[in-house]
């Protein structure tokens, strides 16, 4: 969609940040959507784990090899042996109900089958992050109508070019939040599936 604010010299900058601080927020949901556990092994359920190392919390990819060679399984295979303790010990204390087991080279964490009831915990939690998320575009969407309005009360754009930038935000509103409602939308139902 062409874009009638990139056109206007005074609110050329209001586009471009406007476009980049959405689409960031978007970004951050799908990152939260895929550490979200669905049932099905995937690596990035263990991208919230941080393992002690030397004194210092890192997360548990910098420590090891994450893989995921079955569809009920994950492997971790630390570089550094001496870390196979902490990094079970941080995996167990994640709160997603892993139970690792470690066998002196690497490190198998089963996934448990979801419950009904689990799923429903999961995609209402996942709900009150959409919302989370779908409010924090309506604020930079404020914060752009804000801007516009400033520059049409100090006089650098006309009334017809302050209507037009309000229209194209809110369009841009309504496009990204249709992004992560369809993000969500597609995770609920991987949850969902047994």
């Amino acid at each position: 969609m062409a874009s009638a604010m990139a056109n206007i010299e005074a609110l050329k900058s209001v586009a471009e940040s406007l476009k980049t601080r959405m689409n960031k927020t978007v970004e951050d949901f799908r990152t939260h959507l895929a550490s979200i556990r669905t049932g099905r092994a995937s690596v990035h359920m263990l991208d919230g784990v941080r393992v002690e190392q030397y004194g210092s919390e890192v997360p548990l990819s910098q420590v090891g090899t994450l893989k995921a060679p079955e569809a009920q399984l994950l492997t971790v295979e630390p570089w550094d042996k001496s870390l196979l303790g902490p990094i079970e010990k941080a995996i167990r204390g994640s709160n997603q109900g892993f139970n690792p087991m470690n066998d002196g080279k690497i490190i198998r964490v089963p996934i448990p089958p979801m419950t009904e009831e689990r799923r429903k915990d999961v995609v209402k939690q996942l709900a009150g992050t959409l919302e989370e998320h779908k409010t924090s575009i309506r604020n930079i969407r404020r914060d752009g109508n804000d801007q516009v309005k400033k520059a049409a009360k100090d006089k650098l754009i006309s009334a017809d070019d302050e209507k037009k930038a309000n229209e194209e935000i809110q369009a841009l509103t309504d496009a990204e939040i249709k992004r992560i409602d369809e993000h969500f939308k597609t995770k609920e139902k991987e949850i969902m599936t047994l």
